[in-house]
């Protein structure tokens, strides 16, 4: 399974915080990494694959577009989530692989062979719609997408942990490429996705409190 670590910019910084709420977020220089420039914290950390929040365009403001480009030339695999608001605009991304979130696109869904959708969730509902994240992946199970994300927003930077029979049931519902983020806290629980056959976990708060091994997030592999 790749281990993806998480990084979320916001006002040209790597930010933190807990369960979503973003106007609470603050720079991320706590960590693994004592700076919350990019680029430096990028090369303290040498993560094998990326995955890129840019908070100011998911937010509808200017993004990072030139700091992501170069991040993601630094890794091997770099997931970007720029708010995009339709298919049609992932479709021309190059250099990462987009993805797509329900929070920003709501019901601008559609084929996009390169990216990933990401299913946006609180309180184990799919956002905007409030439908069942597992109903809603059969739903979209016809679309040509690269992969599935399942994002559990109101988790991140909790460490909550993991729901094992949601796992499960996610897992069967999606044909694709599967991701998880949000809450993940520990080795036991990358051990619950991999046994749940989950081909990808983000991470991020863990690495930094030393909960998930830094040698692991360079290797950008957990077995």
């Amino acid at each position: 399974m790749d281990l993806i670590l998480a990084v979320d910019l916001r006002n040209g910084v790597v930010v933190h915080g807990t369960a979503g709420a973003r106007s609470t977020y603050r720079p991320l220089d706590w960590g693994l990494a004592r700076t919350a420039d990019p680029n430096a914290h990028l090369r303290a950390i040498r993560p094998r694959h990326l995955y890129i929040a840019d908070l100011d365009r998911i937010g509808g403001t200017v993004g990072h577009g030139e700091v992501i480009a170069g991040l993601a030339r630094g890794v091997k695999t770099c997931y970007v989530d720029a708010g995009y608001r339709s298919a049609a605009e992932c479709r021309g991304v190059r250099g990462y692989i987009p993805v797509l979130a329900t929070e920003t696109a709501s019901r601008a869904l559609g084929d996009c062979p390169g990216g990933v959708l990401s299913i946006d969730c609180r309180d184990g509902r799919v956002i905007p719609g409030d439908e069942d994240p597992v109903s809603y992946l059969e739903e979209i199970r016809h679309l040509d997408l690269a992969g599935h994300l399942y994002l559990d927003l109101g988790s991140v930077g909790t460490e909550r942990g993991l729901d094992p029979s949601l796992l499960n049931r996610l897992r069967e519902a999606s044909d694709r490429f599967l991701l998880y983020g949000g809450g993940v806290r520990s080795p036991f629980d990358l051990d619950r996705l991999v046994e749940s056959g989950f081909d990808g976990a983000i991470v991020g708060t863990a690495v930094h409190r030393g909960s998930i091994p830094l040698d692991a997030i360079r290797r950008g592999t957990w077995s």
